[in-house]
């Protein structure tokens, strides 16, 4: 899993990509938030983030905003670190579009046991997706006759919403999935070419 951070302090960017990728996590970590949002845009770019609200540039709380405008399939997942901790603070990071939210200095537990409820939700994202994109794929391929259908007693053709009259296989081609092949019935056969059948009696 990769994750992108973005701290504008040295000492707290360096500890907190060693403690990062010590728990497994490729790690991109840049120092303002212009770097940080050049990377953040890219459909391409890490499935977690967590960003310093206060940095140079762009802050954190402006990413967020910018990126909730952005289409994704799944979101980015961004957990905002900042030393704000009333509730109003709260509320705007996670209203601007913040997954999550921890406070400054926080635990080393909280925020590994909090990625890990990061993951968890962009597997379930991914799974949903998927789910998603095999029932469109199974819609597509699905064309169903419904209704009542005007079908001539004599030649079997059906009238058409535009009035018009078509053949019944070339209707039912037009508006479903089924191909017709052609074949003779006993039926027809002795009826149409009963002449020309040998006489098995002779």
């Amino acid at each position: 899993m990769e994750i992108l951070i973005a701290e504008d302090n040295a000492t707290s960017r360096i500890i907190l990509q060693s403690m990062l990728e010590k728990w497994g996590y490729q790690v991109t970590a840049v120092s303002n938030g212009d770097e940080a949002w050049s990377v953040i845009k890219e459909e391409t770019s890490p499935s977690i983030a967590v960003l310093d609200w206060m940095m140079p540039g762009i802050d954190g709380v402006e990413i967020c905003s910018r990126l909730k405008a952005i289409d994704r399939k799944i979101p980015v997942y961004i957990i905002l670190l900042t030393g704000r901790d009333s509730k109003k603070d709260i509320s705007t990071g996670l209203e601007s579009g913040a997954s999550d939210y921890m406070t400054k200095p926080f635990d080393n537990n909280e925020l590994k046991a909090r990625l890990r409820v990061a993951e968890r939700m962009i597997a379930l994202q991914d799974k949903l997706n998927s789910k998603i994109d095999q029932l469109r794929d199974a819609i597509e391929h699905v064309t169903t006759l419904q209704g009542i259908l005007p079908i001539c007693m004599h030649c079997h053709k059906i009238r058409t919403d535009d009035q018009a009259w078509e053949r019944l296989e070339s209707y039912i081609e037009l508006h479903s999935d089924a191909r017709f092949s052609h074949g003779l019935c006993p039926e027809c056969m002795n009826k149409h070419y009963s002449k020309d059948l040998p006489d098995n009696g002779s």
